[in-house]
């Protein structure tokens, strides 16, 4: 597959062109990337309205991932969601517009159903775009990262009077589980309304043997829109993600989509991110599925060695690693240090969870010292006993004032044991997993305070009590 964006920057590389233009550095080296960063220059096309080599990379993203329409991010899925939440109320509001003569009209103000483990750039673009929220939450999980709603949950929302704008579904999240998105983009389509996933953690789940996994990715699954971290599980810069809109909605979705980019984005997007996005084209168009299966069976080797090794792990999706630490009567960052000492830095730990992300770029090295890990460290852990951990998990709370009103209102820093009874102004958060405790606009409660103390956060903002 062609790689239309780098060839052209190694081009001007090679023409020696004297660089007055930004950026500062002008190609010299300072920490040995210089070179291959521009700006818009004359043949580099604009990202914000990309009708050259942008163009023609996004396209061959599109035909790899089986999408109506790619679009590159260079500041991540927080873009991407805000843009997606855009342009699906944009497109919501043309169809109110044709509507506006029947007496099928909803004088209501429009509202996401969502999953309530959303990541907090949704909550953001709630606020930009003065929408509101009605979550669905779990019948059984012990993490805020979990919520892994069924269809027969969303279509028991569905059928109340008032009908969403769109659904919201985080998958896979943060522990590794994967929502059922092909049944619940079924029910979606049954009332017509568009499903927009959160795939920031499943890039490269366009890539696996569907004979082994069915199919997974959103856009594949029947899903409208959906965003892809590509720095998360694919070789690219930090930054770099995917918006994909199915074929079904191209028409509605597609040409909102840059506009709004520009609008939640920097007007200097990086020239480095979106050439590691379109040479990660030509990875995914040639070896990537051969290595991905290598890689997933690497994995589950590890996992089996893990297991004779008495580490209790969680059933993930297939680049996961979890470990449940409670079960090893360890707290998740006493083990994250553990594993420091074998050279192992994991992407996520709490409490009660450790989180080791995988991708074919992990050689045996990394795989091998994990299970050295586990070896060594074995009999300390048959010793030690099993810790009983808290349930922390976030169930509905009563909402004082719209979302936008409470991000933009006159807020104070109080700590949490002073909080109770507040209302939440801007989100304070652990990140990772970057899941809102309080979602703004929320009265806080006890069972709020209680997750707060476990994710160690000490202050909170909220709304001044002169202002209600």
């Amino acid at each position: 597959m062609d790689t239309p964006i780098c060839d052209f920057v190694n081009k001007y590389i090679d023409s020696d062109f004297s660089r007055f233009h930004m950026p500062g550095h002008k190609g010299k080296e300072f920490i040995g990337c210089e070179r291959q960063d521009i700006t818009e220059i004359d043949g580099a096309d604009v990202l914000s309205h990309a009708d050259g080599i942008i163009k023609k990379s996004q396209e061959n993203a599109a035909k790899l991932f089986g999408s109506g329409a790619s679009f590159y991010s260079t500041e991540g899925s927080s873009q991407c969601i805000k843009t997606m939440l855009a342009a699906v109320f944009m497109d919501y509001e043309i169809r109110q517009e044709q509507k506006s003569s029947e007496s099928t009209i909803s004088s209501t103000k429009p509202f996401v159903l969502a999953a309530r483990n959303v990541h907090k750039s949704m909550i953001d673009a709630l606020a930009l775009l003065d929408l509101s929220v009605e979550f669905m939450y779990p019948k059984d999980a012990d993490s805020i990262c979990v919520s892994m709603v069924t269809p027969d949950d969303v279509k028991s929302e569905l059928e109340k009077k008032q009908k969403p704008m769109a659904v919201y579904i985080t998958s896979p999240d943060y522990l590794g589980n994967t929502a059922d998105i092909e049944g619940i983009s079924k029910v979606c389509e049954e009332c017509d309304i568009p499903l927009i996933v959160d795939n920031a953690h499943g890039a490269y789940q366009a890539f696996l043997d569907e004979k082994k996994y069915g199919t997974v990715h959103p856009i594949q699954s029947g899903a409208a829109i959906c965003c892809d971290s590509a720095h998360k599980t694919l070789p690219v810069l930090t930054g770099g993600a995917y918006i994909h809109v199915s074929e079904k909605y191209r028409e509605r979705l597609a040409p909102h989509i840059a506009s709004y980019m520009t609008i939640f984005g920097s007007t200097s997007p990086s020239y480095l991110i979106m050439q590691s996005l379109d040479m990660c084209n030509r990875y995914l168009d040639g070896k990537f599925r051969a290595e991905l299966a290598d890689c997933i069976k690497r994995i589950e080797n590890t996992k089996a060695v893990l297991a004779e090794n008495n580490v209790s792990l969680m059933e993930t999706e297939p680049l996961k690693i979890v470990i449940d630490t409670a079960a090893a009567g360890m707290e998740g960052d006493e083990l994250a240090d553990e594993l420091r000492k074998y050279k192992i830095e994991c992407e996520y730990a709490d409490k009660y969870f450790v989180v080791l992300m995988i991708t074919p770029q992990n050689d045996e090295k990394d795989f091998e010292r994990l299970e050295k890990w586990a070896s060594d460290t074995k009999d300390f852990r048959n010793k030690k006993g099993k810790l009983v951990p808290k349930k922390l998990v976030l169930s509905m709370a009563e909402r004082v004032i719209g979302i936008r009103e409470a991000v933009f209102s006159p807020y104070k820093k109080v700590r949490v044991s002073d909080a109770c009874g507040r209302i939440c102004a801007s989100q304070t958060i652990a990140c990772p997993p970057a899941i809102p405790i309080a979602v703004c606009g929320e009265r806080i409660d006890e069972n709020m305070m209680k997750i707060f103390k476990e994710y160690a956060i000490e202050y909170i903002n909220v709304v001044d009590n002169s202002y209600i």
